[in-house]
């Protein structure tokens, strides 16, 4: 689901409030006033998994994750008959029975070919239900181009050029819109560019050695003084790009999101 490499829950809650207004912004346009049941698919660590348990308190909230990692954070958020997690992956696990709110927040972009699973999804949703998802739209942004440049450097083509090119990890929310429509949902998509302001040294690459940079971390694990040549020449293009000023620095990130609404019966 997150990809075939292993994931810091502490590294990805550094930045929790910025990741977590995305979340926000999605649930807030679920016109559900009394969900049964929800499945939160890419759940991470849990903590906004949780947040859907307050929310709507009459509901039982499942999370799925493919990260044992993040499952095991995130166990610490369960309440046995309310909130619950599982390890699996989204193409594999299925709910055994109707769902009134599916949520994959942040998680279809580690998903090649997830435009074709997003029909699936929708058939789990009982009548007047939702399937509500957001996906970053940021890989032409220099977060991850100077990744991609460095991968495919000479001096890391081998151990880590494959998988560099993570410029189609998205669809455009034309296609997004589309699926949905052709799910039999009622569409509603949108975008929006949050300018977050990082605090702190080297922030933009503390942010992305969370996520973006999770594979090349995977695949250096265990090689320490080439861990720290990577991150050294990483950051320094970074800073570059992205200068620090007196209140912090600002980092562009823009999203897309999609919620689909299907018909009461």
């Amino acid at each position: 689901m997150r990809g075939a490499f292993t994931w810091d829950p502490a590294q990805y809650v550094r930045y929790a409030d910025q990741r977590g207004r995305p979340f926000e912004e999605l649930v807030a346009r679920i016109g559900i006033e009394a969900p049964q049941r929800i499945v939160d698919l890419g759940c991470g660590p849990g903590s906004l998994t949780r947040t859907l348990a307050d929310r709507w308190p009459g509901a039982t909230v499942t999370g799925i994750d493919s990260s044992p990692a993040m499952i095991a954070s995130a166990a610490e958020h369960a309440e046995p008959g309310r909130i619950e997690f599982a390890c699996a992956d989204l193409h594999d696990w299925h709910p055994g029975s109707a769902v009134d709110i599916v949520i994959g927040n942040a998680v279809l972009q580690w998903v090649p070919g997830h435009r074709q699973l997003l029909a699936g999804f929708a058939g789990w949703l009982a009548p007047g239900g939702a399937l509500a998802f957001q996906v970053p739209d940021n890989f032409s942004e220099p977060s991850h181009t100077v990744i991609r440049e460095l991968r495919l450097l000479p001096r890391w083509r081998d151990r880590l050029g494959q998988g560099a090119d993570r410029s189609v990890a998205v669809e455009t929310p034309e296609t997004y819109l589309e699926a949905l429509v052709d799910a039999g949902l009622e569409p509603d998509v949108w975008q929006r560019t949050y300018l977050h302001v990082l605090t702190g040294d080297d922030p933009v690459l503390d942010w992305v050695k969370g996520t973006a940079l999770r594979p090349v971390l995977d695949a250096l694990a265990g090689d320490q003084a080439a861990t720290r040549e990577f991150l050294a020449e990483c950051g320094a293009r970074l800073r570059e790009v992205y200068p620090a000023q007196e209140y912090g620095t600002v980092f562009p990130f823009r999203r897309t999101f999609a919620v689909g609404h299907r018909r009461a019966a």
